[in-house]
């Protein structure tokens, strides 16, 4: 397998659990866009620009899964998004379904898939991995 398509293949799987990776980051923490772009770049290695993380911000928040306000305190103002308690529902129902779905992978023996045991989402996060599920 070529080098590019691990690399086309790590960046279509990471931006099609991207609302899932940005809600979790901001379970931890509330941030600005740039840096949610920072933290998926360096978690990830797969770069999302302001074109797509902050139209996927406004969507998460006409949602209601996260909520924003100017920091007028900094050098530069910043739009400084936090998770709702709506938000952190779908979060919790995002991880078990993906959960489950890893699960699922593991033990169907139609599925060729060598994977390492399910490792909780929260517990990874919190040791500083890059916030998913792991199959």
């Amino acid at each position: 397998m070529t080098n590019n398509y691990q690399k086309e293949v790590q960046t279509k799987l990471t931006k099609g659990l991207l609302d899932l990776i940005i809600l979790q980051y901001l379970d931890k923490e509330s941030m600005h866009g740039y840096q949610l772009i920072t933290k998926i770049r360096k978690g990830f290695g797969v770069y999302f620009g302001p074109s797509t993380i902050y139209p996927l911000l406004g969507t998460l928040e006409k949602k209601g899964f996260v909520n924003s306000e100017w920091n007028m305190n900094s050098e530069r103002p910043r739009k400084v998004y936090k998770l709702t308690n709506e938000g952190k529902n779908v979060l919790s129902f995002t991880e078990s379904s993906l959960n489950l779905i890893c699960k699922n992978m593991v033990t169907d023996s139609n599925i060729r898939i060598q994977a390492a045991p399910l490792i909780s989402a929260r517990s990874t996060f919190q040791r500083g991995n890059p916030p998913l599920t792991v199959c």
